[in-house]
C-alpha cells in the first residue's frame, strides 16, 4: 500500500491479490505480470506498459482516484470499478 515502484521492472511477476492501493506505478513495465485480484484503488499506472498482464480469475478493483495509460480501458481488460 502506498508503495513507490515508479519505472520499476515488474515483468511476469506475480502480483495476484496484491494491495496496490496508492501505490505509484507509473511507468512500470507490467508486462505478462498477473495482476488477478490486486487493489489498485488510488494507484498511478500513468505510463505503465500493460501489455499482457492477467486479469482474469478474482476481480482487480480500481477507483475513480486511479490513473491508467491514457487510451486503456480497465474495464475491458476485466478490472472492476469499486464505488
Amino acid at each position: 500500500m502506498g508503495a513507490d515502484l515508479q519505472d520499476i521492472d515488474l515483468r511476469g511477476a506475480d502480483l495476484s491479490m496484491a494491495n496496490l492501493s496508492e501505490a505509484n506505478l507509473l511507468g512500470a513495465f507490467l508486462f505478462n505480470a498477473d495482476l488477478s485480484g490486486a487493489n489498485l484503488i488510488g494507484a498511478n499506472l500513468d505510463r505503465a506498459n500493460l501489455r499482457g498482464p492477467a486479469w482474469t480469475g478474482t476481480s482487480t478493483t480500481y477507483n475513480a482516484d486511479t490513473h491508467w495509460p491514457d487510451g486503456f480501458d480497465p474495464e475491458a481488460a476485466g478490472a472492476v470499478m469499486d464505488d
